[in-house]
């Protein structure tokens, strides 16, 4: 084999080993297995493709380019299955770091351009696959603070497909772009003031897509705090609900109370007379008066108990029986919206199961309650149809193609407290046990 062939295409190849660590990065809170594990697993899958991709190169002339395209898109596979994440985030962080690590490459290509000014890419020389490794090493070195503080928090708590997508779409382009303006031929670089300009372009590229990845985390801030904000409004409406419910039942009452002494009469009335069915009759509607509209009170905590109550009152409407047993720590020692947002998303998919079959047929069964001093166990239990949609990354929704974000809401906010979500289903019963440290 061809030394002066293998040595740089080898070389090349080895740069799917930073590409590897570039993606792990914003996805740090997502892998299925230990880091050790995962960079163990990676470098016995792509230290052997780059060999191998070497060897074909050398022996039978294929192009580096291609060869690496194939080891990537195993590599993508590989990571899409070592991730608990969906496919959107996963895809938008393999493009997003493919693309960037194209610039290494053109910057590798121009410095063999100043070395062998008659040679092209496709004969790239060892001294320039060395400095197009060294440069994408730098790479994940250079961005390891933001990937691990700002990239995994928008990886870890921005739930929504199409703006994943969208990145996936501008990194494509600057990736695309990139590997339509490799210089086949250095000679074309050296006309006029081409060798500048190329150099200036893929300087001002790479500043823009960082722009970009600077101005998408920006605006994944914004969304989730719009949508925190959203789930506490609510919850004050709620609240405000429960608070009127409170007041309409202590103004009953007071007439209750109030009128009190014209049952007094009526009663020693038909007391005098005898009439014991009178009587009853009587107390048996004054019972019903009183303990009707009566707020429940489910847990101490007033945001808390306001959700309950409003989602017990869907459920009312919606003909469905309910069985609740709430005990929560007092006071709540995780927080009060993440709980909101756990019970809510918990209660919405319940009430949402149930509304598939008849109304003799519906029941949601919830219980939250505090295990093993430090452990909240919230299982939830509802009637269905049995139709479910399940893919690698778990229930997709049923009422849209992609993944059901109420569940997997559920399952981050467990994740957050160290705890986990396992969602199960019979053929007519949804289960949901959720644990979280407290």
């Amino acid at each position: 084999m061809d030394m002066e062939k293998w040595l740089p295409a080898w070389l090349q190849l080895l740069v799917l080993l930073p590409v590897a660590v570039s993606c792990y990065l914003p996805a740090k809170n997502q892998m299925r297995h230990a880091p050790l594990k995962t960079a163990g697993m990676c470098f016995a899958l792509l230290f052997p493709c780059s060999l191998l991709g070497a060897w074909l190169h050398g022996t039978f002339e294929i192009s580096v380019n291609t060869v690496l395209l194939l080891c990537l898109i195993l590599f993508f596979f590989f990571y899409r299955r070592t991730l608990k994440t969906d496919l959107p985030r996963a895809l938008a962080v393999f493009v997003g770091v493919c693309a960037v690590q194209t610039f290494p490459l053109q910057f590798a290509y121009a410095f063999d351009a100043r070395l062998h000014p008659l040679s092209g890419a496709g004969q790239i020389s060892k001294e320039a696959a060395l400095l197009q490794l060294i440069l994408a090493c730098l790479m994940p070195i250079a961005a390891a603070s933001p990937s691990l503080r700002y990239s995994a928090w928008a990886v870890d708590n921005l739930d929504i497909p199409k703006v994943w997508y969208l990145t996936v779409a501008l990194s494509a382009v600057f990736l695309i772009f990139n590997v339509l303006a490799v210089p086949h031929s250095y000679s074309t670089l050296y006309a006029g003031r081409m060798y500048s300009l190329f150099l200036l372009f893929e300087c001002g590229a790479l500043s823009v897509l960082i722009l970009i990845y600077l101005l998408f985390y920006r605006g994944a801030r914004l969304i989730t705090e719009h949508a925190r904000l959203k789930e506490h409004t609510q919850l004050l409406e709620m609240q405000m609900h429960q608070y009127r419910t409170l007041q309409d039942y202590m103004q009953q009452t007071k007439r209750l109370r109030h009128d009190f002494r014209h049952h007094l009469r009526l009663l020693s009335s038909l007391a005098g007379k005898g009439d014991l069915e009178g009587i009853r009759s009587h107390l048996a509607e004054y019972e019903i008066r009183m303990t009707e509209n009566v707020p429940v009170n489910y847990c101490a905590n007033g945001s808390l108990n306001a959700l309950l109550a409003y989602y017990h009152g869907m459920a009312v409407q919606e003909s469905i029986r309910t069985d609740m047993n709430i005990s929560l720590p007092e006071p709540l020692t995780i927080s009060e919206l993440d709980l909101a947002s756990l019970l809510g998303n918990l209660m919405e998919n319940a009430i949402a199961g149930c509304r598939t079959l008849p109304e003799k047929d519906r029941y949601v069964c919830l219980t939250a309650e505090v295990r093993h001093q430090n452990s909240l166990y919230v299982v939830v239990t509802n009637s269905f149809d049995g139709i479910v949609r399940k893919g690698q990354d778990g229930y997709r929704s049923t009422k849209h193609s992609g993944k059901g974000t109420g569940l997997a809401s559920v399952a981050a906010i467990a994740e957050k407290y160290y705890g986990s979500a396992d969602f199960s289903n019979s053929d007519r019963e949804f289960f949901a046990d959720v644990a979280m440290k407290i």
